[in-house]
């Protein structure tokens, strides 16, 4: 049987995701790795992290979107104050991994740039299985994956972390598990009620997180 190897909310740290494939020895031969969002925005080398998610998928990983593509997207389709709250959240880091010579925020024109938000427009916005739903910020207790929004699947918070209890496991990132721990503990947070939070943080100095399964361990890489 795979193992299967779960990383999110890699914002741009492609040393941390390469050091934490090669922690866990990643082999796409015998493991399904998915990654659940947030390859860009804040950290130092979102066009990076890309190019290598592109890479990984084309060896069989499973991409799904986050809440960060979802901002960048809106702000390339000119959505009213999304290009205000996404150049607030990282955006500005993500241009310039593009085009060094940006200094207040504008989309890059690269070939790269446009041939990554084509990608970026194919990613699902969750996947499913027998026992888990891999999805990036949650699902809408009561709600069926194929009635929810797309801003339910990338945005949501305390309404599903405290009332969802379906039968399948969710596994979803978004919110760092320290937030959810109540403390500063950035470990994968294993909910009672079926979900498992796997944000630990990175691009705020905390460390990324590999859930592995089906026996729910871990390992993680810090930030240093």
């Amino acid at each position: 049987m795979k193992r299967i190897l779960v990383i999110s909310d890699i914002h741009g740290e492609l040393g941390l995701l390469n050091q934490l494939l090669e922690k866990v020895q990643y082999n796409n031969a015998n493991d399904q790795l998915i990654l659940l969002g947030d390859y860009i925005d804040r950290g130092p080398h979102s066009k990076g992290v890309i190019e290598r998610v592109i890479e990984l998928k084309e060896g069989g990983a499973i991409t799904l979107m986050g809440n960060h593509e979802d901002m960048l997207l809106g702000t390339i389709d000119g959505i009213e104050l999304e290009k205000e709250r996404y150049s607030k959240n990282g955006g500005l880091q993500t241009v310039q991994s593009y085009d060094s010579t940006i200094k207040k925020f504008r989309l890059p024109d690269t070939e790269e740039f446009h041939e990554h938000v084509k990608f970026i427009r194919s990613l699902d916005l969750f996947y499913e299985t027998d026992d888990y739903i891999f999805v990036h910020a949650g699902v809408v207790p009561g709600k069926t994956l194929v009635d929810s929004s797309k801003n339910d699947l990338l945005w949501i918070r305390d309404q599903f972390f405290k009332a969802y209890d379906g039968q399948k496991t969710v596994i979803f990132g978004h919110t760092p598990t320290g937030r959810i721990h109540g403390d500063k503990n950035y470990a994968p947070y294993f909910g009672k009620n079926n979900i498992i939070g796997i944000d630990g943080g990175a691009v705020f100095g905390q460390q990324l997180n590999c859930l592995i399964l089906p026996e729910k361990s871990y390992q993680y890489v810090k930030n240093k």
